[in-house]
């Protein structure tokens, strides 16, 4: 009875694993690092489905109140490869109104693994954004933003976070 339960848990180490590390898959175009990661992180691909990345790239000109606009060959080469390797349901963002783009920090996803994040720490100066990930995952430039890594706006790593 144990070897089952055994080689079931050994095999869910590198779905754990995983569920740290959102690297930016291989082939990215030349253009997204550098188009995207121009003003904030280049975010990996998997952090939102594949019809929300198509409707951030249809509204470069309007991009979370920046012109981001680009050439129309670069703009689909970047789509293609967001849209390849999307992620699935659980980063589906919904609708925006006023025709804003969708937005990560609306998925479900980023909503569940951030709902003990204080109001204070997005509020703080480092941070500015919900969007600004590398202010306290100090190794998601590298893909990793496991726990240990983070820090969070004074200083404190997460681990330290108190319900007192």
């Amino acid at each position: 009875m144990k070897a089952p339960n055994l080689l079931a848990s050994l095999l869910a180490l590198p779905l754990a694993a995983q569920a740290d590390k959102l690297v930016i898959p291989a082939g990215a175009p030349p253009a997204f690092a550098a188009e995207c990661g121009a003003c904030h992180l280049a975010f990996p691909p998997a952090l939102l489905d594949a019809q929300g990345w198509r409707a951030v790239m249809a509204r470069l000109d309007r991009h979370y109140g920046d012109n981001a606009s680009l050439d129309e060959p670069t703009r689909r080469s970047i789509e293609g490869f967001l849209v390849k390797h999307a992620g699935g349901d659980k980063v589906h963002a919904p609708v925006t109104p006023g025709g804003e783009p969708p937005r990560l920090t609306a998925t479900p996803w980023f909503k569940r693994k951030h709902h003990e994040v204080p109001a204070s720490d997005w509020q703080d100066a480092m941070v500015k954004s919900p969007a600004n990930c590398g202010a306290c995952h100090t190794r998601a430039a590298e893909g990793s933003y496991r726990e240990r890594e983070i820090v969070m706006p004074n200083g404190r790593p997460w681990e330290e976070e108190d319900d007192d």
